[in-house]
């Protein structure tokens, strides 16, 4: 049963989402009646903008282009579109997380630095099935920050394997997209702490994204559950179990041929426990998403991310504002892309 802590940031979620999918299929109800009223036309054939008719290939050729043109899987930072490739196609990406800013201990002042980076090699054996297979480096300089060690170094940090299928493909007469990600992952770093440790990560992402406006206006919306669990290496181990719950919210309007930009709104809880067992900090994240193509084949993609508002549940920490226990007060995101 849903708690009051979870009731209302959860309700306030849920009516944005229902505002928006509201909006949309009105929207598709009026498309379906042009449609209809504009009466069908011969198969194979579509008038051009002269006067002359075009084939069944070269209008899906130009669908194919387009469809490109407004792939949402990498369109909106932080959250992640439902779109996949075509049987096929495969991508390499890499993805450079920041994670920047903690309290510091005592006076002076604090450094907090970790950059984790992957490089992924994405292939689509079937249509609306895309796996991705990732390995993580982590860079890290902490120095002088509340309960955490002083470190600087650079390692591996493990591999991933990413599995997406798509249920539903947004169009301008059908603008819902839908698809779910299963994220299973081995980490060989705390991702706070810094500390040697072997660790079995699971995510799990419902991705949602709607053509607001066809081809120029984009919402897109994830909700993920991720649970890790292991045991830290060296002298004196011990077990270690988390988890976190995720909102993340998106809107991208068109801004050029191939450049896209909107804010974007994520809502983080972190957890001591593998199920939302104890929780130990909630935060909210505002910030900028921008993604630009520089050719059909090559993308890039920056999204920033600062905390506007958090706690902490540590009695100690909890009249200080935000929530820095389990987050950050800074996120950068930069991604770059190119498929084949």
């Amino acid at each position: 049963m849903m708690t009051s802590r979870y009731a209302r940031p959860v309700g306030v979620l849920l009516g944005l989402i229902a505002a928006v999918l509201a909006n949309v299929s009105a929207h598709a109800v009026q498309a379906s009646g042009t449609a209809e009223r504009a009466g069908s036309k011969p198969s194979g054939t579509s008038p051009k903008t002269d006067g002359t008719a075009k084939t069944g290939a070269d209008s899906g050729a130009g669908d194919d282009k387009a469809a490109k043109e407004v792939d949402t899987e990498h369109l909106f930072g932080f959250t992640e579109g439902a779109d996949t490739g075509e049987k096929g196609e495969q991508e390499v990406v890499v993805d450079t997380v920041s994670r920047l800013g903690k309290r510091p201990a005592g006076p002076g002042r604090g450094r907090y630095r970790v950059l984790d980076t992957k490089l992924g090699y994405q292939f689509d054996p079937m249509d609306k099935l895309s796996i991705e297979i990732g390995a993580f480096g982590n860079l890290r300089n902490v120095r002088n920050i509340t309960d955490l060690d002083d470190k600087s170094y650079g390692t591996f940090d493990g591999i991933s394997v990413e599995v997406k299928y798509q249920f539903l493909k947004s169009s301008k007469e059908q603008p819902l997209g839908l698809a779910l990600e299963v994220r299973p992952r081995f980490a060989r770093v705390l991702p706070i702490e810094g500390n040697g440790a072997d660790i079995f990560d699971l995510e799990s992402v419902l991705q949602l994204d709607v053509q607001v406006v066809p081809d120029k206006l984009w919402y897109g919306s994830n909700i993920s559950f991720e649970l890790a669990a292991g045991r830290q290496r060296g002298v004196g181990a011990s077990g270690y179990r988390s988890s976190t719950f995720l909102w993340s919210n998106a809107l991208v309007a068109r801004v050029g041929d191939s450049t896209y930009l909107g804010p974007e709104v994520r809502y983080l809880r972190g957890y001591n426990g593998t199920f939302l067992n104890d929780l130990e900090s909630q935060a909210v994240f505002v910030g900028p998403a921008l993604h630009h193509r520089f050719t059909e084949k090559t993308w890039f993609t920056l999204a920033y991310a600062g905390q506007v508002w958090g706690r902490d549940r540590d009695s100690t920490l909890a009249s200080r504002g935000l929530g820095l226990n389990q987050f950050e007060r800074h996120n950068l995101r930069v991604k770059f892309g190119m498929e084949f």
